[in-house]
């Protein structure tokens, strides 16, 4: 089983955090042939934290986690902080494929993204 877990930096305002746990169904909705499980966690702020929203899809079956950073730029929380988060499980679970994937930021069709939204 494959597991995608979408991270995004968490918010003091729930609604916000509603937001991305929406996101997340709608991936998965989308996802069926290619993730088996797709859940959300935070790196701050917010619950599952990053290492319990592993946790959660590898007691739900996952063999393999793909964590996708809902981040724009290539600040210190996707190149330290995340990495820090996602190495606890890897470290507790070394036979497991726990994985980081590239950011939202470094997606080539962005900027057509972005020139709809202003049109």
């Amino acid at each position: 089983m494959k597991a995608l877990l979408l991270v995004a930096h968490g918010s003091r305002r729930k609604e916000s955090n509603e937001e991305i746990a929406h996101l997340a169904a709608r991936l998965s909705e989308q996802a069926e042939g290619r993730f088996d499980i797709v859940d959300h966690a935070f790196l701050e702020l917010a619950e599952p934290l990053i290492p319990d929203g592993i946790e959660q899809c590898l007691q739900k079956g996952a063999q393999s986690v793909h964590v996708l950073p809902y981040f724009l730029a290539r600040g210190t929380h996707v190149v330290e902080d995340i990495p820090e988060q996602v190495a606890i499980k890897q470290n507790e679970y070394p036979d497991m494929d726990i994985r980081i994937t590239p950011y939202l930021g470094t997606v080539a069709e962005l900027p057509e993204v972005l020139l709809k939204l202003a049109e």
